[in-house]
């Protein structure tokens, strides 16, 4: 009898070092997700910022780009957020004021977050530096998670058609601009990782979360292919560990890409990591 129960208190005790050492491995991680969503505002009805949040709501960070400058777009982010409260956790945000950009056209950046997961450092802020340069300057937001900080660094380039690698061509001169500063690049290139263009930060030893990944949605399927572009990305550096990462074909819950596309026309991308 006395060797039975010492067999069951080791075999629950072993059961509870398990479910400690999983529950660790989870919260050792963080889930950072970057969508480009459309003209984010007054014109996404409640349906679909439903929508939005039941896809991202798994995430512990999200990083959005293409949020209206004018009315309606802090907006959308803050009934996003109400929206995303709804599914059972704490979420706060940050919305950047309107991209200097007059020659192109301006928009907003926005970040949401876990608030019980990761923590907000300081003040976020637009790239002054090279305000002039890129039409809608980067967006940096710095979190901290279990005493180590990574700042977020998000960025939405000028079309294909207008040439975005004469804007992307500065972020070489970013790590050494921040030299203190943990950054990961993400949001919409719209240029692949393949492009020259990301060469110099290549050598500096950041990867691209993406190879070979279309992240956009075609105006209408052709041959049963529903993606057009390479250009959604995550550039992260050494300090940051990969631990997996992917997109999110959220068009498939739609009977047709119009559909889909009312919500964006971009597919979400992500990537669960750890800090060195």
């Amino acid at each position: 009898m006395n060797h039975l129960l010492r067999t069951i208190k080791i075999t629950f005790q072993v059961l509870v070092v398990i479910c400690l050492l999983t529950s660790w491995n989870i919260q050792s991680q963080v889930k950072l997700l970057s969508w480009n969503i459309e003209n984010l505002g007054q014109s996404k009805s409640a349906s679909e910022i439903h929508f939005m949040a039941q896809t991202i709501k798994s995430f512990d960070i999200v990083a959005i780009q293409e949020v209206v400058a004018g009315y309606g777009g802090s907006q959308a982010v803050a009934k996003l957020a109400e929206e995303l409260n709804r599914t059972g956790s704490k979420w706060d945000y940050v919305v950047s004021d309107p991209t200097s950009s007059s020659a192109y056209k301006t928009e907003r950046y926005a970040f949401l977050w876990k608030s019980t997961i990761v923590k907000k450092i300081g003040k976020a802020w637009l790239e002054q530096r090279y305000h002039l340069e890129i039409d809608c300057e980067p967006f940096y937001t710095t979190f901290g998670y279990k005493g180590k900080e990574f700042t977020l660094v998000n960025f939405h380039a000028i079309t294909k058609s207008k040439q975005p690698e004469t804007e992307i061509k500065y972020f070489k001169f970013l790590p050494n601009l921040y030299p203190n500063l943990n950054l990961v690049f993400l949001g919409d290139f719209n240029s692949p990782q393949s492009h020259t263009v990301f060469n110099p930060l290549k050598k500096m030893g950041y990867v691209p979360l993406l190879i070979g990944q279309k992240t956009t949605l075609k105006q209408k399927p052709k041959y049963n292919q529903y993606l057009a572009s390479e250009f959604d990305n995550i550039f992260y550096s050494p300090k940051v560990i990969k631990i997996d990462g992917g997109v999110i074909l959220f068009y498939k819950s739609f009977a047709s890409l119009p559909e889909a596309r009312k919500i964006s026309d971009h597919i979400p991308v992500w990537m669960e990591f750890s800090l060195n």
